[in-house]
């Protein structure tokens, strides 16, 4: 067995691999799948080659395609597994053969078929799961001693590495039969299966990694020293949401005193596929991939694909939550994101402690907590974690003094794609916060980072069309915007999700006496923002300029919002957390008000003006509930706590755009010579 390496840099360079199931007929998911499993950096994969299945009518088509497709760009396993029946006790189709030659001969024949593009196989998969065989019965165990070694035995003469599957849970007795009965003789590696966290931890039989493996060492040199330990099967279902624990599970894997570790699996299985104990058996089947069954990255996978092995350690080292005995932090959710972390540095300054409660689920985000971490060191408490998963959160509220909950899915055409994770984050994930800070018992004050959503696509305000923007037919409105007395009017998934958020938010000041605030932003832009297409527009619309790419507008640009500086929008915050007492229950819209309104072609002028070379531009369709102007009445905000938008749009979007070229672009492009506006 390998030596484990001490240096940091062989724990980096550790290899790994991934278990993925391809089904027959499956050339698209294989098709979309498989370039990802190679771009996370995993070197090998196991798959499964089902002797039932290549028996059945276009199965040899199917593994003629997929072996080679697989073998010919990774170290491949396959898993030779589901044996035809006949002296299965039940009828079941996993018995094993009659004659049990016959299971060699097949072998054989792989080999012969498909031999070239792999060195190892993995002979049967779990056999005491299977409930045709008592596998402590002697003449039943004999039978398939006789089975998989005469078949290993051949494997290796013809000058492959045979790997025994390894039973789940680990059973030493069973492993220790096999080497009295010569198997362990004949192969090149034991497979071990082990998913604490998952199953193991819960079913009392997981005394750790070191033990586990230790045992298995102890067994394997006694018969075949030169045996590896392979972990053919380790994973952590992320059922809870609970993606940041799937991370630091993957890193513990890459640490054990294996020679091989295979994670399972890549992709979640799709729903309307049955696991072996049936369709929904146990939720946690569903959610063991990397990415999700419709091929949406999760943290793991945007880790590896982001900077491999390296990432996952990076994240994985940030240190816990450890906070003086008396000490009462801010609790920020959302905190590594961009009005997060900028509320954050605002509070650190003042020699706070904050809590930063974030999933880093948006690429980018985990930069801000480094610049925090930085620049604050240990009053930075990074708490990773997902606001949907309600018991993996609650201990960050425990002292709490108060909380800013800004975590969210933030973009209407996410929520129309994916309306389900939308509500899960956005309504169920602000319940689970509310939830939360009313456990712990303290009463914090909860401030909440609402939207202009909430009050719909406002088709009802008749609209003026200018040349370059629309604008209120209503004088009033013109003059003032939109004020908190407009009636809700959720629109898109996105917009009622929020709503949901928003009324529970108001409701838990009324039926238990926390102290909770409502700020429905309008557009929020400034330093360590990551803008896309989908969320953060101004940003968006600099990087692209900055970088020489076309800018995509959905409708026609004469849409108007009113744009704020996020150093404005912290000191909207701060000013609601100071006065929260007499603000309980309270709504404020909270955006740059009339002064700082601009139609998404002014704000493309202004990018010309800054880079000093025109914009390439295309128009699409207008997006689902996108609302021709909406300007936030602050007048509320501004008369019951004297807040005042400081930062005009110009001046803001040209710090934006310096901060861009420094932390984005290294210094270049070059904006055009005006006055810079002071950090």
């Amino acid at each position: 067995m390998k030596a484990s390496g001490s240096a940091a840099t062989e724990r980096t360079k550790k290899q790994f691999g991934f278990v993925e199931w391809f089904r027959p007929g499956e050339y698209e998911r294989t098709e979309e799948l498989f370039p990802s499993i190679l771009a996370s950096g995993a070197s090998h994969l196991r798959t499964h080659l089902s002797w039932a299945e290549y028996l059945a009518p276009g199965g040899e088509e199917w593994f003629d395609w997929l072996i080679p497709k697989l073998g010919s760009q990774i170290d491949l396993l396959p898993c030779v597994h589901y044996t035809p029946p006949s002296m299965s006790r039940t009828g079941r189709s996993s018995g094993a053969p009659q004659d049990l030659k016959s299971y060699a001969d097949f072998i054989d024949h792989v080999l012969t078929r498909y031999g070239k593009h792999f060195r190892h196989i993995e002979l049967w998969n779990e056999p005491n799961n299977l409930l045709d065989w008592d596998w402590r019965e002697d003449g039943d165990f004999q039978l398939f001693c006789e089975m998989v070694g005469g078949a290993a035995y051949w494997a290796q003469q013809r000058g492959f590495k045979p790997v025994l599957g390894g039973p789940c849970p680990f059973d030493p007795y069973w492993l220790n039969l096999m080497g009295e009965r010569g198997v362990l003789g004949v192969v090149d590696a034991v497979g071990f299966h082990g998913f604490p966290g998952t199953w193991d931890s819960e079913e009392g039989s997981w005394g750790g990694w070191d033990m586990h493996l230790g045992e298995m060492r102890r067994i394997l040199d006694r018969y075949n020293p030169q045996t590896e330990i392979w972990v053919t099967e380790t994973g952590y279902s992320t059922w809870r949401k609970d993606e940041t624990e799937q991370v630091r599970r993957f890193s513990n894997a890459l640490d054990v005193p294996a020679d091989r570790i295979y994670w399972y699996s890549w992709a979640d299985v799709p729903p309307d596929i049955a696991v072996q104990e049936g369709l929904w058996f146990d939720p946690r089947h569903y959610h063991l991939g990397a990415v999700t069954h419709d091929r949406q990255p999760k943290l793991l996978a945007r880790l590896l694909m982001e900077g491999g092995v390296d990432r996952v350690r990076e994240v994985t080292s940030l240190p816990s939550p450890n906070i003086a005995n008396g000490a009462a932090p801010i609790v920020i959710t959302g905190g590594s994101g961009f009005i997060g972390s900028n509320l954050a540095d605002s509070f650190l300054k003042d020699g706070e402690d904050v809590v930063i409660l974030d999933n880093l689920g948006r690429p980018g985000v985990d930069q801000n907590l480094a610049w925090l971490r930085d620049r604050y060191g240990d009053r930075v408490h990074p708490y990773l974690a997902d606001i949907r998963d309600m018991r993996g959160i609650e201990d960050a509220f425990t002292d709490a003094k108060a909380v800013f909950h800004l975590a969210a899915q933030t973009a209407v055409t996410t929520s129309l794609v994916h309306p389900i994770d939308d509500f899960e984050a956005n309504a169920r994930g602000t319940v689970n916060v509310l939830e939360a800070v009313r456990k712990a018992g303290r009463k914090a004050p909860v401030i909440f980072a609402s939207t202009n959503k909430v009050y719909g696509a406002l088709e009802d305000i008749a609209m003026l069309e200018l040349d370059d923007r629309y604008i209120p037919a209503d004088e009033a409105v013109r003059a003032h915007g939109i004020d908190e007395q407009r009636p809700l009017s959720f629109c898109t998934p996105y917009g009622c999700s929020k709503g949901v958020a928003d009324q529970y938010v108001i409701d838990y000041a009324k039926s238990y006496g926390i102290p909770s605030a409502v700020l429905r932003m309008s557009c929020i832009y400034g330093p360590r923002q990551f803008g896309t297409e989908d969320q953060g527009w101004v940003a968006h619309f600099l990087i692209r300029a900055l970088a020489g790419e076309e800018i995509s507008i959905y409708g026609d640009g004469k849409q108007v919002r009113d744009i704020l500086h996020v150093g404005d929008a912290v000191g909207a915050y701060r000013a609601v957390l100071a006065s929260i007492d007499g603000l309980k229950g309270s709504v404020f819209n909270l955006g740059g008000g009339p002064r700082n309104s601009v139609s998404l072609l002014g704000v493309l002028r202004e990018i010309e003006k800054l880079t000093g070379r025109p914009l390439r531009t295309s128009f699409g369709p207008w997006r689902a509930g996108d609302q021709a102007f909406f300007v936030a009445d602050t007048r509320k905000l501004e008369s019951e706590l004297g807040w005042q938008a400081k930062v005009r749009w110009r001046d803001g979007m040209r710090h934006l755009a310096e901060w861009l070229v420094e932390n984005r672009f290294g210094g270049q492009p070059s904006l055009s010579d005006k006055k810079r506006m002071p950090a």
